[in-house]
């Protein structure tokens, strides 16, 4: 039970005590009190005058009272017109610690009973994974591991765009340009490779723009089977698939069910049709099928080419259909860029016309674009920063910090790789969630793997500090553990109310879909040990119950940190 819901529950209890009447808690508004005041947490009083028909200063003197007098957890209070000021005693902090310490699920909410499936990834098989794709990656799946410990089912998904106009101008670059060249007699990722059949592409379109005519014509072969294209799509999509899978296994990145477009595009078709014979989709003169939204305050949305070739949208609907179909989904999370903010209002409105009650289930994740100190990426003209040489430089970033740290000298050279390794992903991972993730941000690598500061490797190095007191504590055979004689420092207050705020922290994260609520309440419990540290006796205090009750509380602290992180896909070492 958090402090706000004891709080609000022995309020209720004055309201019935006082004025006789039910006021149930849930309705009460607690919360922690603003710096400039003198409080823990914060009673609006406002709500309560009509019950009491009193003013709120005589209101919230009198709950106040009350709660001196009957709930020893209250140490004192204050009153600001009509806000309540309660201060809790060191007795509940203790148990407040005691608890958190006991409880191996802190920060795991129950269970919903709601399944969520969210969708993020999603690449083109043209080129390979690049910064943006990270920001997406690392977003999608903390998001989903922070849904899961607010207690929904999760379901990580990825739609693999592999066919498409997008596709066919790689394949058509390889066949006219590269001379068969393979990942084995090149020396380079698939991924890779491909990539650079796509930005050759763009040359040979700007030289000649007739040559998209043959690509169409490759599309509309592809979708009527042709051998020869597709031999070569297979081909050429499977080195771009062995790419992926070394770039997700670098960044940490896992999925429970891969969608292909190559395998859901037709299921668009077949949802086409049912909205021409509803009435609620139109087919021009030329053959190309359209919805018109003009009524909506949008434009006409084209379903299907001239061609019969399906767009975006066509297969997206499929997906969406299929999806709730097979999972029976409370909601779907798309995770994609800001600028599809149109295609996801129109996909939603499509749903809805074609009768689906759940099109209002679905959301878009839409964040912003990670930009660089030079400006933005373009993936035509070869200008983006690749996923695979950004986690390399992240290592070699972090391995350099290491080393001029001078504290690694006893380690192996294989933990000090792990390490260092270990360090760069969470220099990456963290400078980038702990960005809101509808601002668009720019990223810069050095400033990333600082070790102070609001950074990764900060609160990666204070875990390892925290590990360190713990192992020198039982070498010397001190325990952690909170006497009921114990008293607590201001300091030590402070850090338990962090660290007993977690669970809301989850609860936050979890409705905003922003993990950059964890990342800065853990950037915030980090820097507050760390002047907890400086200024505190741990080892060397000779008081033993206050020694062990200091060990409790810092491992307590280690132990957050670490399931915070973790939800944002970022590893603690014990040891830096």
């Amino acid at each position: 039970m958090t402090a706000e819901v004891f709080l609000a529950s022995k309020a209720s209890e004055a309201v019935k005590a006082l004025y006789g009447a039910d006021f149930p808690a849930e309705s009460l508004q607690v919360a922690p009190t603003r710096k400039d005041f003198e409080g823990d947490y914060t009673l609006v009083v406002f709500p309560l005058l009509k019950t009491s028909h009193q003013a709120p200063e005589a209101t919230g003197m009198a709950i106040g009272e009350y709660l001196k007098a009957n709930c020893p957890e209250v140490s004192s209070y204050n009153v600001v017109k009509g806000f309540l000021n309660i201060c809790l005693g060191g007795k509940y902090w203790l148990e407040t610690l005691q608890s958190v310490a006991s409880d191996s699920e802190f920060g795991t909410l129950p269970s919903t009973g709601k399944t969520i499936m969210v969708e993020f990834s999603s690449p083109n098989t043209n080129k390979p994974l690049h910064l943006g794709h990270v920001r997406n990656n690392l977003l999608g799946a903390s998001v989903s591991e922070i849904l899961k410990a607010a207690g929904n089912k999760v379901i990580k998904s990825t739609l693999v765009n592999d066919r498409g106009v997008h596709i066919c101008k790689s394949m058509y670059a390889w066949e006219k340009c590269f001379d068969g060249a393979t990942p084995e007699s090149t020396g380079k990722k698939g991924d890779h490779l491909v990539g650079d059949c796509y930005v050759k592409y763009a040359q040979m379109e700007k030289e000649n723009p007739a040559v998209l005519d043959d690509v169409h014509k490759m599309l509309v072969d592809w979708e009527n089977g042709d051998e020869h294209v597709r031999a070569l799509w297979k081909m050429m999509n499977g080195w771009v698939f062995d790419g992926f899978a070394q770039t997700y296994k670098a960044l940490g990145i896992s999925f429970d069910r891969t969608y292909y477009e190559s395998q859901t595009y037709l299921l668009g078709k077949e949802l086409v049709q049912k909205g021409l014979d509803m009435g609620v989709f139109q087919r021009d003169p030329d053959g190309s099928v359209w919805c018109d939204l003009t009524a909506d305050g949008l434009d006409r949305k084209l379903l299907l080419r001239s061609d019969g070739t399906s767009v975006y949208m066509t297969q997206d609907l499929g997906t969406a259909e299929r999806r709730f179909a097979e999972y029976n989904l409370d909601s779907h999370v798309y995770v994609v860029g800001n600028e599809q903010d149109y295609h996801f209002q129109v996909l939603k409105l499509v749903l809805a016309k074609l009768g689906f009650e759940w099109a209002e289930r679905i959301y878009h994740l839409s964040y912003g674009m990670v930009e660089l100190p030079e400006g933005k990426m373009k993936s035509r003209e070869g200008t983006v920063v690749d996923a695979d040489d950004l986690i390399q430089s992240m290592y070699e970033e972090a391995k350099a910090a290491s080393e001029e740290s001078g504290k690694l000298a006893d380690m192996s050279e294989e933990d000090k790789n792990a390490l260092y390794h270990m360090i760069g992903l969470g220099a990456l991972k963290y400078f980038i969630l702990k960005v809101d993730p509808k601002k668009t941000m720019l990223f810069n690598p050095k400033e990333s793997i600082d070790f102070n500061g609001n950074t990764g490797p900060f609160i990666q190095y204070t875990h390892a500090r925290i590990r360190s007191i713990l192992r020198k504590a039982a070498e010397q055979g001190l325990k952690a553990e909170a006497s009921d004689s114990a008293v607590l420092s201001p300091k030590e207050v402070r850090l338990v109310k962090i660290v007993s705020a977690y669970p809301e922290k989850v609860r936050e994260a979890a409705d905003s879909f922003s993990p950059a609520v964890l990342a800065n309440y853990s950037y915030e419990l980090a820097k507050e040990f760390n002047q907890y540290y400086h200024d505190t006796q741990i080892l060397r205090e000779p008081d033993q119950v206050l020694l062990s009750m200091r060990l409790l509380l810092i491992e307590v602290v280690a132990d957050v940190l670490r399931a915070a992180m973790s939800l944002l896909g970022i590893q603690l070492p014990d040891r830096m």
